[in-house]
């Protein structure tokens, strides 16, 4: 049960450039409770966060922390109070070991103030530490060796290394498995019991009413309602989201799939990743790939798209072969690729929305003589592609990337390819991270594109979704395709037999 209030928050408010982003928001927390924070992309939990770990600071409105005012002036105060933060962009250094990222911010010291570090101490300390996550590797490990689930216990014991009273989980399960997800889960009910405050952010509404003791729902910059999570559903939490009642989270599509092929792969293999993987996508169709963590279907489509190599096989679009296998050749004939990762791999973070829209397409905005980029034809084709995906801002030229919601970013990235007007599109990952209202904008983006006649290759780690979305679904594990289905036939249980192959263990 809850213990003592730990923190309140009262009439909290902050401008940027003159636009109010936080309204009078409050809200309290007690020691070993589970905070739930909801809402959709851009709602204002992430300031909220930020002010509480010392980044910004409010416009007005007062923190009180174990009885106290408190008022960081930056991020180290906030850690000095007793605040950690596991972000959903993990803050370790894979080069480093293990001990070394828990204590880089401060290394023990041999014989006083001497430039000695004291690695015995580290090392039983990082061992007690661990052994509380339960972590069972040797203090000296590089972190580049953990999975994305360990890298995330080791987070969690960084935060223990300094007695964290308030810990702050910022959507911690999206590139987790089930199993790393339980056992998150699992320390987490263990911190609770030590009476270690936690708050959790997270766009999967199931895990928030599953875990969390209160629920609290940002919309717009204002507090909107919550409470004790007896008294929430699924559905109460979106309508509070987005200010309305969802009837359908799948927008509802009228075109049917042609039978033109557009994408054929046929026999593909590469040793150790995948094996003999063949296909057919049609113009029109959205063909859902299923499968387990580790089934081989990033793999799949980064080979699909020139990014890795493949041994044997054959890609045809639009019924040629595409001989030489790479992104650029892959471009010029039609193909866009969303990444699942779209911080390191699909975005110039620093970059503006123009920047970042126009960057596949320079070459077709370019005069054939000189080569200079007609910049104000290129300039009303991104603003008439980012509207069309909705992205929530009109100022494309001067709004950096990284200063969008997650939601805008992933628009960003799909506003890129749909300047290319591609005719195979692979989305792997497309709504990861993102809210319930803009994952409903992203899948009205797709619909509108199988519409147009493009072919959609749709990667998910969500059942609902691809059930939801595809015509078809085939099924992928250990590197090969163990089934297909049709939308008539969809079957979650019988999709997931397929992913599974009859081995309980690839569930682990």
């Amino acid at each position: 049960m809850p213990g003592e209030e730990i923190l309140r928050i009262e009439g909290l408010s902050k401008s940027f450039f003159g636009v109010e982003v936080l309204h009078r928001v409050g809200f309290t927390l007690h020691a070993g409770e589970v905070l739930g924070l909801v809402g959709e992309n851009g709602s204002g939990k992430s300031t909220t966060m930020n002010i509480l770990g010392g980044i910004h600071r409010p416009d007005a409105g007062t923190i009180t922390l174990a009885g106290r005012p408190y008022r960081p002036a930056g991020p180290r105060d906030a850690q000095d109070a007793g605040l950690a933060f596991i972000h959903q962009e993990l803050n370790l250094f894979e080069n480093l070991s293990i001990e070394e990222n828990l204590f880089i911010t401060g290394f023990p010291r041999r014989f006083g103030r001497l430039p000695l570090i004291d690695r015995g101490t580290i090392g039983r300390r990082t061992t007690e530490l661990l052994e509380m996550v339960d972590v069972r590797y040797p203090p000296s490990t590089p972190v580049a060796k953990l999975s994305q689930g360990e890298r995330q216990l080791v987070e969690i014991a960084k935060s223990l290394s300094f007695d964290a009273r308030i810990i702050i989980f910022d959507e911690p399960t999206t590139s987790l498995t089930r199993r790393e997800t339980e056992k998150l889960f699992a320390i987490m009910e263990r911190l609770q019991a030590q009476g270690i405050a936690l708050i959790y952010i997270s766009h999967i509404l199931g895990d928030v009413l599953r875990i969390c003791d209160t629920v609290q729902v940002l919309r717009d910059g204002h507090l909107v309602g919550g409470g004790p999570r007896a008294r929430q559903s699924i559905d109460s939490l979106i309508r509070l989201m987005v200010g309305r009642k969802i009837e359908n989270l799948f927008p509802t599509r009228d075109t049917a799939p042609t039978s033109v092929p557009a994408l054929e792969v046929r026999g593909l293999t590469q040793p150790g990743v995948i094996k003999d993987v063949g296909f057919t996508v049609h113009r029109g169709e959205v063909l859902g790939v299923a499968g387990l963590m580790g089934a081989g279907r990033s793999e799949l489509a980064r080979i699909l798209f020139g990014l890795d190599p493949y041994a044997e096989g054959e890609i045809v679009v639009d019924g040629q072969p595409v001989d030489e296998v790479t992104p650029e050749h892959c471009m010029a004939r039609g193909m866009a690729f969303l990444t699942e990762d779209r911080r390191g791999e699909g975005l110039m973070m620093e970059a503006s929305i123009a920047d970042n829209a126009a960057l596949p397409s320079l070459r077709a905005y370019a005069t054939s003589l000189f080569g200079w980029i007609g910049k104000t034809r290129l300039d009303a084709e991104v603003a008439a592609v980012s509207r069309r995906v909705q992205i929530n801002t009109t100022d494309y030229r001067g709004t950096l990337v990284k200063n969008l919601s997650g939601g805008n970013q992933q628009k960003v990235v799909i506003a890129k390819w749909l300047l290319r007007e591609p005719k195979v599109f692979i989305l792997d990952e497309p709504t990861r991270g993102i809210d319930v209202g803009a994952k409903f904008e992203v899948y009205k983006i797709i619909n509108q594109l199988v519409a147009e006649g493009t072919a959609v290759l749709f990667i998910s780690s969500e059942m609902e979704e691809l059930i939801g979305m595809c015509d078809r679904i085939i099924v992928m594990h250990r590197g090969e395709i163990t089934g297909s289905h049709d939308r008539h036939d969809f079957d979650s249980e019988r999709i997931l037999e397929s992913a599974m192959a009859g081995s309980l263990e690839a569930m682990l």
